[in-house]
């Protein structure tokens, strides 16, 4: 039998590729390509137009780490919205903190949603929680209705290209810091430091723009491109490096795979090419 791999192609130089078993389910929604293969080494794994979105095998390093480092970051988080993240993954983590009260995922691809539900339960399995709250919208439309509504705001975007783009821009984030509550934090995913510098430094400087308190931070993510990603954690009063509920992490250490209380201090201690990367 002839080995089927698939290839993500980070440049012309570069990328990573995978043996697979087959693909599961392939369309093209209103809005890009969406596809589930099955692989030998990491499982099933979502892609939106050829990209790897997440895997079965290493989800884990992305959703706790843009979870878990702003949720614990905020004393009493009871309202979370969650933007882009249709495969549930970030949600999932999010509804492990005991405090929330209600999780709203504003998602501009109702197809992701299905098709993570059918083909990712492990990760999307916490969508049909009643604490849950789907919009399937625009998110820039979204976030210009909202007025101190939440707690923690999580933007779980694909990259800045095709339906993400609208996202990375000043005028988003000044409707996110207008949408926090008194006290609020958010985090965003803010590309690899490896393969994404440039947009790293752009995302950072635009952040620096809006929010008086800029912080990235860094964790692998073995798919990813450079396997080794950045998140920016803004709010205008909250220092993240500093814990403000030590229960909640310790219940959240029972359950999470690569989040501790020590890796939530380290994971802020940048190399020097990253902090040239990020300063202004």
């Amino acid at each position: 039998m002839t080995d089927i791999w698939y290839t993500e192609k980070y440049n012309n130089n570069l990328g990573l590729t995978f043996k697979i078993k087959g693909t599961l389910h392939c369309e093209q929604s209103d809005f890009q390509k969406v596809e589930v293969i099955e692989t030998e080494a990491y499982g099933k794994m979502l892609l939106l137009d050829g990209l790897v979105m997440t895997t079965e095998k290493d989800e884990f390093f992305y959703h706790e780490m843009i979870s878990h480092i702003p949720m614990l970051s905020h004393p009493n988080p009871e309202r979370v919205l969650v933007v882009g993240g249709g495969d549930g993954g970030t949600v999932r983590e999010v509804l492990n903190h005991p405090s929330v009260k209600e999780v709203v995922l504003c998602e501009i691809d109702g197809a992701v949603i299905d098709v993570s539900k059918k083909y990712l339960p492990s990760i999307a399995g916490k969508l049909d929680d009643p604490r849950v709250k789907i919009n399937v919208e625009d998110a820039i439309e979204y976030m210009k209705r909202q007025n101190k509504s939440f707690d923690v705001i999580l933007i779980d975007s694909t990259d800045p290209m095709g339906p993400g783009e609208g996202l990375f821009t000043e005028d988003f984030y000044t409707n996110v810091k207008n949408a926090l509550k008194e006290n609020g934090v958010m985090a965003a995913q803010s590309e690899s430091p490896i393969m994404n510098q440039k947009e790293l430094g752009l995302i950072s400087n635009l952040l620096k723009k809006v929010f008086p308190i800029v912080k990235t931070y860094i964790a692998p993510v073995p798919t990813y491109p450079g396997s080794f990603w950045s998140w920016t954690f803004c709010s205008e009063t909250v220092n993240p490096v500093e814990i403000k509920n030590e229960k909640a992490a310790e219940e959240i250490e029972k359950h999470a795979k690569f989040y501790n209380k020590d890796i939530h201090k380290s994971v802020f201690v940048l190399p020097n090419f990253i902090k040239d990367i990020v300063k202004q």
